[in-house]
């Protein structure tokens, strides 16, 4: 797996999965809509902590410089 997210990247990825935990938890979010953006989060969570995006890689996109 080559790294192909920048830091930037990263950190909006982080930001945006903070923002949907504390729509969450302050119960702006529920539901059906919840779960997924929570899994949406998950995901971002889990790709900026390995620099790696999977939907990148067919696209031919790196942030990484």
């Amino acid at each position: 797996m080559k790294q192909n997210m920048g830091t930037i990247d990263r950190i909006i990825r982080v930001i945006f999965a903070g923002v949907v935990a504390a729509l969450y938890f302050m119960g702006i979010i529920n539901g059906t809509i919840a779960i997924v953006l929570g899994i949406l989060a998950a995901v971002f969570i889990l790709t900026s902590i390995v620099s790696f995006c999977p939907l990148y890689l067919p696209l031919k996109i790196s942030t990484k410089k």
